[in-house]
């Protein structure tokens, strides 16, 4: 898979706009904590990303169980590092500069999460979760 960062980009900015607005709406739209917002939209923008990268990005073909569970777990894990580093991170940069109030943190948070978690989600979906896609779909000698 030679361009596969390429199309899991692609389809990055697709879930990313789906899963940030979902954020952003149900943190300043319907009022719901950090935690609520970023896990829902995380959820929705992962529904995106599941169906996407398995047939866009990774062309995988492996039963969806399989696949299912280690993606859940991947995206579980990137949830939790990613968000609770971008709080941290958001809260640490904020004190620092003092350029901007402190009311910004959780929405710097956001941003900063979801980088740390784009990097994080693709290195376990490509390596663990959709893992022998690329193998199966270039070597003749691979029966799938």
């Amino acid at each position: 898979m030679k361009y596969s960062f390429i199309r899991f980009l692609i389809v990055g900015v697709i879930n990313t706009i789906v899963g940030l607005t979902t954020m952003y709406v149900l943190l300043n739209g319907l009022r719901l904590s950090y935690w609520w917002s970023t896990l829902l939209g995380n959820i929705v923008g992962a529904g995106v990303s599941f169906i996407l990268n398995r047939n866009f990005t990774f062309k995988n073909e492996a039963a969806i169980g399989g696949t299912f569970v280690r993606f859940v777990f991947v995206i579980g894990i990137c949830y939790f590092v990613s968000y609770s580093l971008g709080l941290k991170l958001a809260i640490w940069f904020l004190e620092k500069l003092s350029l901007f109030p402190k009311e910004f943190a959780k929405d710097l948070a956001v941003l900063i999460g979801t980088g740390i978690y784009t990097i994080m989600n693709y290195l376990g979906q490509k390596h663990f979760v959709f893992k022998g896609a690329e193998k199966s779909k270039t070597d003749p000698n691979v029966i799938t």
